[in-house]
Order: C-alpha cells, then sequence, then structure tokens
C-alpha cells in the first residue's frame, strides 16, 4: 500500500545472499520476511553460516529457541523465516565464504544476485565479500554492532566507494617481548597462544612440505633467509625427524612432553635468569608494575580451573594431540580413558636451567638478540650442515605430505586448544582464564551485540534496500543514500550521504575516461584465441598491448621469444593459462581476470588501465 505493486514485484524478485546468520542475520531474515523479499517465483534468498547455535545466542538471536541448541544457525533461521512467511524461497549453506570455498560460491553463483547483505563478526570477512561485490559490481548491504554502538554502510556500484576503499587505522599490536615473557592480560595469552597453534600446527606442516616438493636439498637452502636460516633447519629436523609421530600414542606423548617444556621448563629457565627477588640497576624490582613474576605449573591431570571450569591440563593435551595426529594423517580420539592410560606411563625428563640463555627483558633487548644466526658465524654453519645431513632427501620421501591446519575460531578443537593454551599461560601470570565461548570472542575479534542496537541497524538497512530496489519514477544520486551512525547509550544518530568512489583519469580512444574500482574493460566475445584478443584491443580501443598477465603468470610480453609467441597467439586464451599455470579451471568458472600493459597506437603513450574481465564461457 506504502510503495505499490511495482515496488513489491521488484521486492519479491530479488535474489539476495545473506552472510552470516547470527544477530544481525536473523534479525535481517525476519525483516524480509515481513517485506516480502525474494517471495516470487523469481526471487531467492541464500544465507549461509558454518556456526552451530550456543546457548548463549538465545538472548539476542530471536529466530533460535532452546530446542535448536547444537543444530546448523543458517537452517534454523531459514526455516523459522520460513515459517513467518511461507512464500519466501530461501536456501541455507552452512559454508564460509572465503577463496577456498569459490568452487561453490563462483563466477555462477554470483552472476545470478540483486545483491549481498554481510551479517559478519569480523573485519577480514567484510573485506573478501567486499571484494566479490566489486568484482561482480553487485550492492552490498553492510552493518555492524560494538554494545550500544552500531553503524550502517551502503555500497552501491559506481555511485558509491566499496567497503574496503577506506579502512581504520591498524590496531597497536602486542609487544613482542610481552608475548614472550611478561604477559598481564587474557589477551596476551591467546595472542601467545593462536601464534604458537600457528607455528607448531601451520607453518612447521607447510616448511616440511615445502622441502619435500623441492628437487634437491641445496635448491631448499637457496630459498632460506640467511639470519633465520638455522631456526628454520631446526624446526624442519624437529618436525620431520626427531619428533615425528608413528602412532597417536606418540601424539599423546609429545603433548604431555610439550606441556612440561612450555609451562614448566621455560618458566623456571626465566625464573633462573630473572631470579624473583631481582633487583635492577636502578634499585627497583625487577618484577613489578607490569612485569607479573611467573609460577611454574605441575602436571594434574584433574586439575579444574575455578574461573573458566576448565579442565586445562588434560583439555590440553588432548586438543594438542589430535592437533598433532591431524597434521600427520593419524587417527585420534578423545577418549578421556585412553588419555588417562597413555598419560600416566609418559617419562618427562628432569630439567636443569641451561646457561648463557639470552632472555629479553624488553623490546630493544628482543629486537638485538634477533640479529639471529649471522651474527654466529661458524658455529651456525656447522649446526646447519649437520641437520641438513640428517634430514632425508626429498626424494626419498615421495608422496609424504603433512596437513596444515590454519586457525579457525568457529572449529571447536581448534578453541579447545587455544583456550587451554592460553589459559595455562595465564595460570603460569596469575592472571584470570577464560572459558571456550569467551576465548572464541576475544580469539577471533568478535564484535559483540544485543538486540536493541542489531534491531536499528537492520532497519536502516532495509531502508536502504528500498532505495536500492528503487521506483520507476526517479533515479537516486548519491546524495539520496545514507550512511548511518548510532550510539543508544548517549543517545546519537547520525546519517551522512556515502562517499563516491575515487577516480583514475585516462585518455582511451582520443577521449577522457575517469575510471573507478568498479570499472573493467569487460569482453564477453567467448574463448578467443590470444592474437584475436589481441587483435581486438587494438581495434576497439586503439591500444597495442606490450605486456599481459594472468596472476603472477605472464602471457604475453613484447620481449618474449618470438616462435612461442606466435605458438600462444594461435592458442585459446584458456589453453594459454592452462599451459603455463598447469591448472584446470573449476566447471562453475565463468571469468579469467587479466592485468596488461598497453601503449596507445597513435601517440606510443601508456594508458593506465582497469583489469580485464575476460568472460570465457
Amino acid at each position: 500500500a506504502v510503495f505499490g505493486n511495482d515496488m513489491q514485484e521488484k521486492l519479491q524478485a530479488l535474489q539476495y545472499f545473506i552472510v552470516g546468520a547470527g544477530a544481525i542475520g536473523c534479525e535481517m531474515l525476519k525483516n524480509w520476511a515481513m517485506m516480502g523479499v525474494a517471495c516470487g517465483p523469481s526471487g531467492h534468498v541464500y544465507v549461509t553460516d558454518m556456526d552451530r547455535i550456543e546457548k548463549s545466542n538465545l538472548s539476542r538471536q530471536f529466530l533460535f529457541r532452546n530446542t535448536d541448541i547444537d543444530k546448523f544457525k543458517s537452517a534454523t533461521a531459514a526455516a523459522a523465516a520460513k515459517a513467518m512467511n511461507p512464500g519466501l524461497n530461501i536456501t541455507p549453506y552452512q559454508e564460509k565464504v572465503a577463496s577456498d570455498t569459490e568452487h561453490i560460491f563462483g563466477d555462477d553463483f554470483y552472476d545470478k544476485l540483486s545483491g549481498v547483505c554481510t551479517a559478519l563478526d569480523n573485519v577480514e570477512a567484510r573485506l573478501y565479500v567486499d571484494q566479490r561485490c566489486l568484482f561482480y559490481r553487485l550492492p552490498m548491504l553492510e552493518s555492524g554492532t560494538l554494545g550500544t554502538k552500531g553503524n550502517t554502510q551502503v555500497v552501491v556500484p559506481h555511485l558509491t566507494e566499496n567497503y574496503g576503499a577506506t579502512r581504520d587505522p591498524p590496531e597497536k599490536s602486542i609487544p613482542i617481548c610481552t608475548l614472550k615473557n611478561f604477559p598481564n592480560q587474557i589477551q596476551h595469552t591467546l595472542q601467545w597462544a593462536r601464534d604458537w597453534f600457528e607455528g607448531e600446527f601451520k607453518q612447521a606442516a607447510e616448511e616440511v612440505n615445502t622441502y619435500l616438493g623441492m628437487s634437491s636439498t641445496d635448491q631448499y637452502v637457496d630459498t632460506l633467509q640467511p639470519n633465520s636460516k638455522l631456526e628454520t633447519l631446526r624446526l624442519l629436523r624437529r618436525t620431520l625427524v626427531d619428533e615425528r609421530p608413528t602412532s597417536f600414542e606418540d601424539c599423546v606423548t609429545w603433548a604431555r612432553l610439550t606441556f612440561e617444556k612450555l609451562f614448566n621448563n621455560q618458566i623456571r629457565q626465566l625464573l633462573h635468569n630473572f631470579p624473583a627477588d631481582q633487583i635492577t640497576s636502578s634499585g627497583t624490582k625487577f618484577w613489578s608494575g607490569s612485569k607479573r613474576c611467573p609460577k611454574v605449573l605441575q602436571f594434574d591431570i584433574d586439575e579444574k580451573d575455578p574461573d573458566a571450569g576448565m579442565r586445562n591440563h588434560l583439555d590440553f593435551c588432548m586438543a594438542a594431540a589430535n592437533l598433532r595426529a591431524t597434521m600427520y594423517g593419524i587417527k585420534g580420539t578423545f577418549d578421556e580413558e585412553y588419555f588417562r592410560r597413555v598419560l600416566q606411563d609418559v617419562i618427562v625428563p628432569d630439567f636443569a636451567p641451561a646457561e648463557g640463555v639470552k632472555i629479553a627483558a624488553n623490546d630493544a633487548e628482543e629486537e638485538k638478540n634477533n640479529g639471529g644466526d649471522e651474527a654466529m658465524g661458524d658455529t651456525t654453519d656447522a649446526e646447519s650442515y649437520e641437520i641438513l645431513t640428517a634430514l632425508p632427501k626429498p626424494g626419498e620421501m615421495a608422496g609424504f605430505r603433512l596437513s596444515s591446519i590454519d586457525f579457525d575460531k568457529d572449529i571447536d578443537d581448534h578453541m579447545l586448544f587455544v583456550t587451554a593454551c592460553s589459559n595455562l599461560r595465564a595460570l603460569n601470570y596469575t592472571i584470570p582464564c577464560e572459558d571456550t565461548h569467551r576465548s572464541r570472542a576475544i580469539a577471533g575479534r568478535i564484535i559483540p551485540a544485543i538486540a536493541t542496537t542489531t534491531a536499528l541497524v537492520t532497519g536502516l538497512i532495509c531502508l536502504e534496500l528500498y532505495k536500492i530496489v528503487g521506483t520507476a519514477r526517479k533515479e537516486l544520486t548519491l546524495e539520496a543514500y545514507k550512511n548511518g551512525f548510532v550510539n543508544l547509550a548517549i543517545p546519537f544518530m547520525t546519517l551522512s550521504e556515502p562517499t563516491a568512489p575515487a577516480k583514475t583519469k585516462s585518455t582511451l580512444q582520443g577521449k577522457e575516461w575517469n575510471w573507478t574500482a568498479w570499472d573493467s574493460l569487460d569482453m564477453n566475445l567467448g574463448n578467443i584465441t590470444m592474437g584475436e584478443f589481441m587483435d581486438h584491443f587494438e581495434k576497439e580501443y586503439n591500444l597495442e598491448i606490450s605486456m599481459l598477465s594472468y596472476g603472477v603468470s605472464i602471457l604475453y610480453s613484447f620481449f618474449a621469444n618470438k616462435k612461442k609467441v606466435e605458438e600462444r597467439k594461435a592458442m585459446k586464451m584458456t589453453d594459454v593459462i592452462h599451459s603455463i599455470t598447469k591448472k584446470e579451471f573449476p566447471p562453475n568458472q565463468l571469468f579469467i581476470i587479466l592485468e596488461l600493459i598497453a601503449n596507445d597506437v597513435e601517440t606510443d603513450e601508456e594508458v593506465e588501465l582497469p583489469y580485464v574481465k575476460f568472460r570465457f564461457r
């Protein structure tokens, strides 16, 4: 009645993708069901979220009930929205939207969409979705909350700048010295645990795989940085030879010894270098102010932390052993009785403090100590040679590879390890522990939400959706759209015009062309040959291509071998790329992104151009 039949039909025909089915996602789906979005025969809403419903979600995600706990958010939210409006066409997914799921959310998927709505809890994911919207020229409805604060941003192709065009300054990083030896907040211990996870379960595996992928040991050594060469080789020997497990029992033993190393031995060494009663040169106590004097942890399989209610000692061993097993392709288990039986038989060597170990007391000393392996000279070379002779040759382990594990806050096994590891570190330094839920929020940098703010920002976004759909009467200009910022605690609310996209001035076919990040040179001529591609540019744009590339691969350059150039000119574009990269194109890929350097045929001046969006299917 308010907007008329034409507007309602447009709403019903929309095909929108909601990324996230948490607080904002649930509220948005409810609003869209009430508005009639995607309720027509050609309309559709796609929603994805890989999380399952937790009890703590129920206070602010109103499409969920107690009976839904442990179910997937996306499927449950989709069913609840459809119950409100049976005409809603909706499909749920349980997939992360990232580069590794482009076989699901690829060219064919985005090609049919009207727009994307983000309901995410971190900036990295927003930036990825922003790049997808930029490439496919789709509107993006972005909103976020932080307690009583909320913001909305509407992104319209060619009219406004994209989400990633302006960014907040980077967060102040935690000093390395604080992370390594002097933490005083749970954020410090969580960051330390995340860094340790990445080093042990990701970087170590990648380093082994890099080594095994080389044709010879010498070729691998040539790739190493001089100042970190010895440390890298030690990591390689430890992962591939000294501590390589052959059974899950070996993984459990490794986890128990790792506990001893991290939370007992390293603390003993620190206190050996800096005793509890140490006085600095200025006469003050070394362990004072932000420097908390640590205490050694004794392994206790039955320990339960009163702050977080977690069995940190046992949880650490169970999570670490299973991650280790995954890395080496060994079948693991979380059977508690098995762990108790194996752990009681592990022989833990006695600790003896090492002399001559340098531990930095501040960041300046840390940087000085990191002068690293180069300063060691002959000693480094001798140990490096010893390690290299002990390593198996790459050819001797054909087919053997480790599984690199990327930390993901949404995978419970990952969070169990990081939480237990962080809490044990916190216990070393008398810092209150946190449970897995709270640790997930901190480690994943999750933005918290309250229901009132969520309802307000989704309402503002829905108003912008009406504007994007538009009416036949009026074409909206930049001034019609509004970004919002609210703070309900003050209370405060302001609406502002979006910023126009930055322009790059260029000359094409003798005319001035001001292009933006939304622009590309689109080619929809099918899978033509490279020669036809180059001829098209000269005929259509009066440009002579001097270099053409696909990612890091150069397809053509004016200085290349003439015979090779002529061969490639006769080949289809996809065949040229395949011959260089040795990779097949997924069946759902429609476009290829090409970068080029070209000169005006008449003036011979280089012309600054956006990328080429080449549709080959």
